[in-house]
Formats: structure tokens, C-alpha cells, sequence
């Protein structure tokens, strides 16, 4: 055993095992999902690992798609996942990093050339680079929530990592933009500021899969993340150690559900009993003579239908098609199919269907895994598995993984977000 490892409880670890942008002391965590709140309390151990303090879980209410279309049911089921974990870990949170899957996220590569005139590159040049980036990437209402140089070009010698301190004419910078729509931004910072929270960094919910599940050798040579959620399926492609793309389909495991309670007429709650213990996109050779039961709406107890497991796989397999035919068209239409390379990785609750792996790696004709999130100290199994890949992922996040390559300060006179405005203003007043 190291001294690192002996460290008491309480003492922060020395600033060499901490990687660059880790928290320093308790801090909280939210994915805020269609289906479910999951709020994860930790501190950054002595070797630079998250240990979870607390954790809080709650069925999602008041959430479609991603977005809060009711805010007191959303509060109530943040409070009651936030209460959870605080009472657990003995901590009462006053911000947390919470995960961005409302407002249509959406993502786009920009091109900048910047001039240096022969001179070193410095840091006020790249928060230059950034700020151009930004405004070109800016829509009536939408607000840029991730900002990023993904590579840098120091006159014609490409793939530079950190241009600081490099002497050329002109330097360009492949920069990353993810933003959402202005309205949804301020529902979500509205609800928080109901339970008396501040949202202290926003994360996209792709990224965050694409940290709890990837390992360093997919981010490097291309691999692209599919988080099948409960309303949503987002994507993320990583190429060269990078985020370089992210995309959102407002289809998800819910759609599965709706699609079994109207085709076979039975109450939502029976028809994701039977996703969950029977349905899948795969078909077996006595599905036929599998008979399950079925309860039909609005009859009593004792009328239950029986159908076929064939009868399940039918209808669940085209919604799934469908979706990965989505995640095909959005790569190909962002132009990084290339770059994405021929890795998939699936996550997310809808994943864990028997045959979405197969399924998938036919329509994308890719090679796909299933994405399990790493361990996490203090987490219990029955909260790490892929459902629970976007909240390991801000964890990770909270540790210092994923930051960009170049740590870009912001100048001493650069105004303050308007995000970061809008979350001040809700916090005054509501």
C-alpha cells in the first residue's frame, strides 16, 4: 500500500495525482432523464479516482424528450433524488454538474484561421480562436453550452496539440461547438433553482456515456457512442482522443413501451414488464409456442389475453431498426462517418434488449459492443450498470477526464456567460 492510498478521509490528495479541472472536496452530480433522476455525491480520492459518498434514484416525471415540460413534477423528483443522496453521505449540496440532454442539443465542427504574424502563439490567441468559433457558431436562440479547440494547424504542419510558445504566420483550429435552444436552458435552470440548486457546469449527456464507457485505445483510433435512453437516443463520436461530434434523436426505450401498450391494447406499466423480461429484437426457435400473458385495458383481472413472444419481437425489432437508421443518416449527414471508424459502443437502459447489439452492428455495419460503465468506489452493481452511463460519466467529468487538451483560461475581462447570467438571475428571484 502506497502513502497515497492511506490518506484520511477528508484530506484532499497531493495537486500532482490530480488531473486538471478535478473537484476539490464533496461534489454532486445529476442526470436529469425521461425515465429516471439519478444524483451521485463523491470526492476525488487520493490517486485522482471518484469514491461515491451518496447516491439518490427516482422514477423521471415531468420530463419528455429530454426537456422539463413540468416543473413541479420535475422538482419532485429531483428533491426526492437529491434528499437520497445527501441524507446518505451526511452533505447538503448547493450546486451540482448536471447533464445537458434538454433543448435539441446540437454540434458542429468550425474551421478558424487566426493570425499570429510570426510571433509565439500565447493564450490570449487561442480564448481569441474560441471566441471567433463561438461567434460564428451563434443562432437566434440557441446558446453554446461547450466550446472546444479539437486541433490545432501552426502554418502547414496539422495535428498540433498545444501551439503555445510556437512561433508561426498563422495558426488554425478545428473547434468543437455543442448548443441548445435558450428556452429549454432556461426551464432547466428555472427547476433547479426551485430545489434550491445552482448548476455549476453543464455536460452533454453523450459525452458523459462516451467518458463512463469508452477505453482510451476507441477515444484514440474513432468509436462512436449510443446512448439509448428512456426518451431520447443521443450519439457521440470520438476520434483522436477527442469529442468531435454529438447528435440526439428524440426516440428512445419509451417509444418501445407505447409501441407494445398499443398494439396489443394492454396498460403502459405490463407493457415495460414485458420489454424488460421478454422483449427483444432477436427471434428464437420456440418463440412461437412461448405464450405470454397479457392483461387488456379498462377489462378486469380475470380477462388476460396470451400472444406469442414472436408477436413481442415483431414489434419491438422495426422501432429499434428504425433507430439505428437514424443514428446512420446523422453520421453520414455530419460528414464524420470516417472519423468515426468502424467501432460502436451502446449504453443506456434500451440497450440491455436481447439483439440491439446484433441489430445494430447490421444496420450500422460497424463492429458494436455493449458499453458497461467502470466500478466506482462506494457504488453499489444495481446502480452501474448502462442505464447508469451518463451519471459515471459526470463523475468522471468531476475527476478531470474529457477536459480540452489546451486548459484555455478566461481573460480577466471577458463578460460572464449568459448562461451563467440566466442561472444568477433564477437563483435571486425564484
Amino acid at each position: 500500500m502506497n502513502a497515497l492510498s492511506r490518506l484520511p478521509a477528508g484530506v484532499d490528495p497531493p495537486p500532482e495525482k490530480r488531473r486538471r479541472g478535478a473537484r476539490t472536496g464533496p461534489f454532486g452530480v445529476l442526470d436529469i432523464g425521461t425515465t429516471k433522476v439519478v444524483c451521485l455525491i463523491a470526492r476525488i480520492e487520493g490517486d485522482g479516482e471518484p469514491r461515491v459518498l451518496g447516491f439518490g434514484w427516482q422514477r423521471g416525471r415531468g420530463v419528455k424528450g429530454g426537456s422539463i415540460i413540468d416543473l413541479e413534477e420535475a422538482e419532485r423528483a429531483i428533491r426526492a433524488a437529491v434528499g437520497q443522496a445527501e441524507e446518505m453521505s451526511d452533505t447538503q449540496l448547493s450546486g451540482a454538474i448536471v447533464n445537458l440532454s434538454c433543448g435539441q442539443p446540437d454540434s458542429r465542427l468550425l474551421h478558424v484561421q487566426w493570425p499570429i504574424g510570426g510571433r509565439a502563439v500565447t493564450d490570449a490567441d487561442l480564448r481569441a480562436i474560441l471566441h471567433e468559433g463561438r461567434r460564428r457558431g451563434t443562432e437566434d436562440g440557441r446558446e453554446t453550452v461547450h466550446g472546444s479547440p479539437v486541433s490545432f494547424t501552426v502554418d502547414a504542419t496539422p495535428g498540433v496539440e498545444d501551439p503555445r510558445g510556437m512561433v508561426c504566420d498563422t495558426l488554425g483550429a478545428r473547434v468543437h461547438l455543442v448548443d441548445a435552444s435558450q428556452a429549454a436552458l432556461r426551464n432547466l435552470g428555472a427547476c433547479l433553482a426551485r430545489c434550491d440548486l445552482e448548476v455549476e457546469e453543464l455536460v452533454s449527456a453523450p459525452l458523459a456515456a462516451g467518458l463512463a464507457t469508452l477505453v482510451e485505445d476507441e477515444k484514440r483510433i474513432g468509436a462512436t457512442v449510443i446512448d439509448m435512453g428512456g426518451g431520447t437516443t443521443s450519439i457521440a463520436v470520438f476520434s483522436e482522443g477527442q469529442l468531435i461530434h454529438t447528435a440526439q434523436i428524440p426516440v428512445g426505450g419509451w417509444q418501445v413501451t407505447n409501441d407494445l401498450a398499443r398494439v396489443l391494447s394492454t396498460p403502459i406499466s405490463h407493457a415495460e414488464r414485458l420489454k424488460t423480461l421478454h422483449g427483444g429484437a432477436l427471434a428464437a426457435a420456440d418463440d412461437e409456442r412461448e405464450m405470454l400473458p397479457v392483461p387488456l385495458v379498462g377489462e378486469d383481472e380475470d380477462h388476460i389475453a396470451r400472444v406469442p413472444r414472436t408477436m413481442i419481437v415483431n414489434i419491438i425489432r422495426p422501432r429499434l431498426e428504425e433507430t439505428f437508421e437514424f443514428v446512420r443518416e446523422r453520421l453520414e449527414q455530419a460528414g464524420v462517418a470516417k472519423e468515426a471508424g468502424t467501432r460502436v459502443v451502446l449504453t443506456g437502459g434500451a440497450s440491455q434488449m436481447i439483439g440491439a447489439r446484433e441489430l445494430a452492428a447490421r444496420v450500422l455495419d460497424r463492429q458494436v459492443r455493449i458499453g458497461r460503465p467502470r466500478s466506482v468506489r462506494g457504488l453499489p452493481d444495481t446502480a452501474g450498470g448502462p442505464p447508469f452511463a451518463a451519471a459515471i460519466g459526470l463523475l468522471a467529468w468531476g475527476a478531470g477526464e474529457g477536459r480540452p487538451v489546451v486548459d484555455i483560461a478566461p481573460g480577466v475581462d471577458r463578460p460572464q456567460s449568459s448562461i451563467r447570467r440566466l442561472y444568477g438571475w433564477l437563483r435571486d428571484r425564484l
